[in-house]
C-alpha cells in the first residue's frame, strides 16, 4: 500500500533528470544562509507577501474564497471573520504561523498532522479528527460531469495507515539511503491518497509540505508561496497525482512522477527567492517595491489593482507612493470618482 516503503525505495533507482532537479535543490539550500542574511528588511515583505499568498492559494485551490478586501485583514491584520470561509482562511494563516514559530525539529506523528487539520479548519467541529466514513476523489472534467479519480483508504483503516506512514517516514530517514527530499515528496503523495481527513486533504498536504521541507532545512516557504506555484500549475499537480495513485493500494503505483513535479516547484520557489534577494537587495524595501511595481503598469489601473498586486503592502503606503510620484511627474490621474483610473507618463 504504502510507497513509503523502506526496502522498495532503497532500491528504486533515480532517473538523472530527477538527480538535476534534486541537486538543483540541494545547491539552493546552501545558499539560502547567504540570501537571508543580504537584506532583512526585504525579508520581512517577502514573509508578508508569501504568508497572503499562500493562505488564499491553498483554500482556493479547494473552493474557499473570500472578498479581496477582506484578504489582508484576516491574514496581516487579524481582522475577526464574519463567515467560515474567513474562519478558515484565518486558520490556514494560524497553521503556517504555527509551522514557522517551531524552534526545534518537529517530529512526525498522527497527532501533527491532525494538529494542523484542526487549525486550518478554524476549529471546526471534527477539525482534529479522521474521517469517520469512506470517502472518494471526484474528477470534475471540463464537460461538468464528475469522474471518479481514486478510492482513498477506508476510514476505518485511515488511523492505522497514519500511524504507519509516520514511522515510516522516521525509518527511512534514520536508515540515511533515500535523500531527505525524496522521502519528504514520498511521504505527502502517501497523504493524500489516504485521504485522512472528511476534507481540506489538500490543504494538510500543503501545510505538511511546509513543515516537513523546514525540518529538512529548507526554509524557502517561509518567502515564497508554494502554495502559489502549485496553484499555477493545478493542472500538471492533479494530472501527476492521478497519474502516481493509480495502483497506489497494490503497491504498483509510479512514484518518479510525482518527485519530478514536487522537486520542480521547490526548485521554482528556490530561483524566485534568489530573483527577489538579488533585484531588491540595493533598494529599500516596501516604498520602492511599491514604485517598482507601479512604473511596471501598462494599462491604467486603480489604488484596488496595486492593492491586488501588492498584497503585503498597506493602502495607506500605496497611495502615499501614488501621491509622492505624481508631484514629480511620473504618473498622473485620469478621470474622476469610480472611474478615476492611474496611468504612467511615458
Amino acid at each position: 500500500m504504502l510507497t513509503l516503503d523502506p526496502g522498495r525505495l532503497a532500491h528504486l533507482a533515480i532517473p538523472i533528470g530527477t538527480g538535476w532537479l534534486l541537486g538543483e535543490c540541494m545547491e539552493a539550500r546552501g545558499k539560502q544562509d547567504l540570501w537571508t542574511r543580504k537584506k532583512p528588511e526585504v525579508l520581512e515583505v517577502l514573509r508578508e507577501q508569501a504568508i497572503i499568498q499562500s493562505v488564499e492559494s491553498s483554500n482556493r485551490i479547494e473552493g474557499v474564497t473570500v472578498a479581496a478586501n477582506r484578504l489582508r485583514p484576516l491574514v496581516i491584520g487579524r481582522a475577526r471573520p464574519r463567515d467560515r470561509s474567513e474562519e478558515e482562511l484565518a486558520g490556514y494563516r494560524a497553521a503556517l504561523e504555527w509551522i514557522f514559530s517551531r524552534k526545534k525539529r518537529v517530529t512526525v506523528a498522527p497527532g501533527v498532522i491532525r494538529r494542523l487539520r484542526s487549525l486550518a479548519h478554524g476549529g471546526s467541529g471534527d477539525a482534529g479528527e479522521w474521517k469517520k466514513r469512506d470517502n472518494e476523489i471526484i474528477q470534475v472534467l471540463p464537460s461538468g460531469e464528475r469522474s471518479l479519480s481514486f478510492v482513498p483508504v477506508s476510514a476505518k483503516r485511515t488511523p492505522v495507515a497514519m500511524d504507519l506512514l509516520c514511522r515510516r517516514y522516521h525509518v527511512v530517514r534514520d536508515r540515511e539511503r533515500v535523500p531527505p527530499l525524496l522521502i519528504v515528496a514520498t511521504f505527502i503523495l502517501d497523504l493524500l491518497c489516504i485521504h485522512p481527513f472528511r476534507d481540506g486533504n489538500g490543504r494538510v498536504s500543503r501545510l505538511t509540505t511546509s513543515l516537513l521541507l523546514q525540518t529538512e532545512g529548507f526554509q524557502v516557504p517561509r518567502y515564497i508561496s508554494l502554495e502559489r506555484l502549485i496553484e499555477e500549475s493545478k493542472e500538471e499537480y492533479y494530472r501527476v497525482l492521478k497519474l502516481c495513485s493509480q495502483g497506489w493500494h497494490e503497491g504498483e503505483n509510479e512514484i518518479v512522477p510525482w518527485w519530478n513535479y514536487f522537486l520542480s516547484i521547490l526548485r521554482n520557489a528556490y530561483k524566485e527567492f534568489e530573483i527577489q534577494v538579488e533585484s531588491v537587495q540595493a533598494r529599500p524595501a516596501k516604498s520602492d517595491l511599491v514604485r517598482q511595481t507601479l512604473l511596471a503598469q501598462v494599462e491604467k489601473f486603480t489604488l484596488g489593482d496595486m492593492a491586488a498586486q501588492l498584497p503585503a503592502v498597506s493602502s495607506q503606503l500605496i497611495k502615499k507612493v501614488l501621491t509622492e510620484m505624481k508631484k514629480v511627474g511620473k504618473i498622473r490621474l485620469v478621470g474622476r470618482g469610480r472611474g478615476a483610473r492611474w496611468e504612467i507618463i511615458r
